[in-house]
């Protein structure tokens, strides 16, 4: 059962979303018929595989998940939505100068910058020639790079190197930091924060997608001020080197710990664990402690959110009924 249209697009509401990754990617796909007015808010704080080669190789910012949601937010024929995401053969991880492992649509970014001679602009451009359903913003002016802190003082310095637990010792982070400290956000996407109906953030990877765009200065500023329906989604499962062992309760932690306050007013959990993940990816459901979530001047919306196929994610229609139910 797919969310219900809304009769004109005078009626739909202004929907905001934080994040990039493959989570923004299902939560789009479930909001689609909800309404057009979907603003999607990518972090640019990427620098591992593809996107980091471009970003080396090309000196822009990482297109790969601005690609990944301009595919799910396209209006073009399926054939062209699927070519934007074709991957050549090959490493993500090979030479910088290699076609290897790259998507089309990260090279046509790179040759639409070129072409225009400014990469927002190529973006805008992008969105036009794919019939983009709704605008998709870079979260900072600034291309940013992260480093993190763990449990045990150790500095890992960036993005994919923290994802992947590319360090010794304990793999538990404390702490990320965003360089440049001091960084700028579009006017563009402050004016939609400022009037979004809803605001969602997540699901993704937390300390190398979620936080890097809610850490943008202007962006947790503008969190603080605006009335909109402030919509936090937690993972279905945790990432082994990210948030191993994580409840429900430690991604709103860990949210509080480095804005120094939580902003969001509903807090939205798969309740559903039945599906068996494999084994072999090594990831485990998030535990629901309710008491702790509590705790929080919060609602929590408990629902199954899961997509039995692939359990590690979210499943579209389920997580757009659920939206358009809160809002």
């Amino acid at each position: 059962m797919t969310p219900k249209a809304f009769i004109s697009k005078k009626k739909e509401p202004k929907i905001v979303c934080l994040g990039g990754g493959i989570g923004t990617v299902q939560l789009l796909r479930g909001l689609r018929s909800l309404t057009h007015n979907i603003t999607v808010v990518v972090s640019m704080a990427d620098d591992g595989g593809s996107a980091g080669r471009l970003r080396r190789l090309y000196s822009v910012p990482p297109p790969g998940d601005l690609i990944n949601c301009l595919a799910a937010l396209s209006n073009a024929e399926p054939l062209l939505s699927d070519l934007l995401t074709f991957r050549f053969k090959g490493g993500r991880w090979s030479r910088d100068d290699s076609l290897a492992g790259h998507k089309l649509g990260s090279l046509i970014m790179v040759a639409m910058t070129q072409l225009t001679g400014d990469f927002n602009t190529a973006l805008r451009e992008m969105q036009r020639i794919f019939r983009c359903h709704g605008v998709i913003l870079p979260a900072t002016n600034e291309n940013v790079s992260i480093w993190a802190e763990t449990t045990e003082g150790r500095v890992v310095k960036g993005e994919i190197n923290i994802d992947l637990g590319r360090y010794p010792g304990k793999r538990e982070i404390a702490q990320i930091h965003l360089e440049p400290e001091k960084n700028t956000t579009s006017p563009n996407v402050l004016k939609a924060i400022k009037e979004a109906d809803a605001v969602i953030a997540g699901p993704g990877d937390l300390y190398t997608t979620i936080l890097p765009l809610l850490l943008a200065t202007d962006i947790r500023n503008a969190l603080k001020s605006t009335k909109a329906h402030k919509i936090f989604i937690i993972n279905i499962a945790n990432k082994p080197f990210e948030t191993p062992n994580y409840k429900a309760s430690d991604y709103l932690l860990a949210i509080k710990r480095h804005l120094g306050f939580f902003p969001f007013k509903t807090v939205v959990v798969n309740d559903n664990q039945k599906p068996k993940i494999p084994v072999k990816l090594k990831y485990r459901y998030v535990p629901i402690d309710e008491p702790a979530l509590n705790t929080y001047n919060i609602h929590v919306e408990l629902a199954d959110l899961v997509d039995e196929k692939f359990p590690l994610y979210h499943n579209p229609e389920k997580t757009g009924n659920c939206i358009q139910n809160l809002i």
